[in-house]
């Protein structure tokens, strides 16, 4: 019989033809005792090269991009800046990487479960999420690396989970930062409350950790209570309000995210009668600071939340590489009055137009 022998043949075939041609020989061959003798040593070097050859490295690729809710402008930004990245790394590596956004309208652990699994079966090839609820994404964060798709945290954690990276801030120095900041502000005396969000996000309630933390080293604050609320700016403005009417000393507030200040008006007392530092520095947070309602902003980098992510698993799947830690740290950036007109500047490019 003419040709190339055997080994050179299937040298010439891609990974998916040498399956196909090893199956069909094998079902022509096995039929046919006398070609038992040709068959068995291709079969065998065909398993081999199956077994043995490296993984060649793909042209395009998709990455599930779940946030916490639709419209958060934080997770907007996050959103532009994974789009970002993508396009980046497509351009220097010349392939294809595709983001497939699959966010719940409003907070809701549930539907983000359901969007990891939706994007595993689509074939996604990797996933980054922002945790809404650890204890009910966890399952499916670990049910995903168990069929092969990578995921990364950032924002909020699922720390129990088999993710290989979060990218975010320290969550306790963050609400030890709010804390310090404050009592700073405050001469080191009053009384504070905690504005702090969704009770079950893992992230938050570390924050407000770290503020009843760092509020022990100072005799002269007094820590009022920590209250939360639904993750809307409706709620959390009049979740404010509430408990200013119930608590008329309260003097400060360290908002460890800037829920009520994404609406209007939210804030009722005269600009520095009542200390306020809070989470984020977003357009409508800035015109709080402007207004003297609040002293201090501290940005999280969300937009950079998408940007890392998406290189951490691009890293990942393409590079093979992961990163020296599982926790990549990332600063807040106090912003002032002073600097509220020079931040907003990079709004302009953050929130998708």
């Amino acid at each position: 019989m003419g040709g190339p022998p055997a080994s050179e043949w299937v040298g010439r075939l891609s990974r998916s033809e040498t399956e196909l041609a090893l199956q069909t020989a094998a079902r022509k061959d096995f039929t046919n005792n006398s070609h038992m003798k040709t068959i068995l040593p291709l079969i065998s070097f065909g398993a081999l090269l199956l077994f043995t050859a490296p993984a060649v490295a793909k042209d395009s690729y998709t990455f599930g991009l779940v946030a916490k809710s639709q419209n958060n402008p934080v997770f907007q930004a996050a959103r532009v800046g994974a789009e970002a990245a993508a396009k980046d790394l497509s351009e220097k590596n010349h392939l294809k990487i595709k983001i497939d956004w699959r966010t719940p309208n409003e907070e809701d652990a549930q539907k983000q479960a359901e969007a990891i699994e939706q994007l595993v079966l689509a074939g996604a090839d990797g996933i980054a999420v922002s945790c809404s609820d650890a204890n009910k994404l966890t399952d499916a964060i670990n049910s995903a690396v168990k069929n092969g798709v990578p995921v990364a945290t950032f924002d909020s954690d699922a720390p129990a989970s088999k993710r290989f990276v979060t990218f975010g801030v320290d969550d306790v120095k963050c609400g030890e930062q709010v804390m310090d900041e404050l009592a700073k502000i405050m001469g080191g005396n009053g009384v504070v409350a905690i504005l702090a969000g969704n009770q079950n996000a893992p992230n938050l309630q570390k924050r407000a950790e770290g503020v009843r933390i760092a509020a022990k080293k100072y005799p002269g604050i007094k820590i009022r209570d920590t209250y939360y609320h639904k993750e809307t700016p409706q709620d959390a403005a009049a979740k404010v309000e509430q408990v200013m009417q119930a608590n008329p000393d309260i003097s400060g507030w360290a908002m460890i995210g800037g829920w009520p200040l994404f609406t209007d008006n939210a804030l009722k007392w005269q600009p520095g009668t009542v200390k306020c530092v809070a989470v984020d520095a977003l357009p409508p947070e800035l015109n709080y600071l402007r207004s003297g309602h609040v002293q201090l902003l501290l940005a999280q980098q969300c937009f950079e939340w998408g940007y890392r992510s998406v290189e951490h698993l691009f890293n990942k799947v393409h590079l093979k590489k992961n990163p020296p830690s599982v926790k990549d740290v990332s600063p807040l950036v106090p912003v002032p009055k002073e600097k509220a007109d020079e931040f907003a500047k990079n709004w302009e490019k953050w929130l998708p137009k």
